[in-house]
């Protein structure tokens, strides 16, 4: 049960964070969203540190999951356009539902790592399934070697989760065109 109710925490820190940002995210306010008695998040994540670590490391596994998934799912792009529209719809993800819930958590996490490092530490992009996708299609498709493909691979992925962040603040979506612009730059 104590796995479980950590997890529910956190998860609902996710969305505390989500919907009233970094000053709104208070033990109280996540035992409320959670419907829990007061207190009770205070008894499993002792800090507002402990809790907003609690709150990272489960954004992380969340988005991790995902992407591995869905690197096993999609088949390896055969060309710039399919690599292209796959990028677009992982972007209409992030900007919806719990995708753009967990986006704006994310953001607001990076930025609190500017001052809290142990953060950054849980933040670093890691390997994955999609990850691999898009780092095998460059180097398939004229990256300079494999360090060549890795170096435009977070170029690419940076420049995406570029897009996602603009149209979190500025509204609006990423298209296919956008993003097919993007992995040209990468390719070339």
């Amino acid at each position: 049960m104590t796995a479980d109710r950590r997890t529910l925490l956190a998860d609902t820190a996710i969305d505390v964070l989500a919907a009233q940002g970094m000053r709104g995210l208070t033990h109280r306010a996540v035992d409320r969203a959670a419907d829990l008695p007061s207190g009770t998040t205070s008894a499993y994540y002792r800090t507002r540190q402990a809790l907003l670590t609690a709150l990272v490391g489960r954004l992380v596994a969340l988005d991790q999951a995902e992407l591995q998934e869905a690197g096993e799912r999609v088949p390896v792009p055969r060309n710039a356009a399919e690599l292209a529209v796959g990028l677009a719809e992982f972007t209409r993800r992030r900007l919806t539902g719990e995708g753009r819930r967990r986006s704006l958590a994310r953001y607001a996490c990076a930025l609190e790592s500017v001052h809290h490092p142990e953060l950054r530490e849980i933040l670093v992009p890691r390997d994955n399934a999609g990850r691999r996708i898009v780092r095998d299609f460059l180097a398939a498709h004229g990256a300079a070697g494999p360090e060549g493909a890795d170096e435009r691979t977070v170029t690419l992925l940076t420049c995406v989760d570029g897009l996602v962040f603009d149209r979190l603040v500025n509204g609006g979506t990423v298209s296919v065109e956008e993003v097919g612009r993007l992995v040209a730059a990468a390719m070339r």
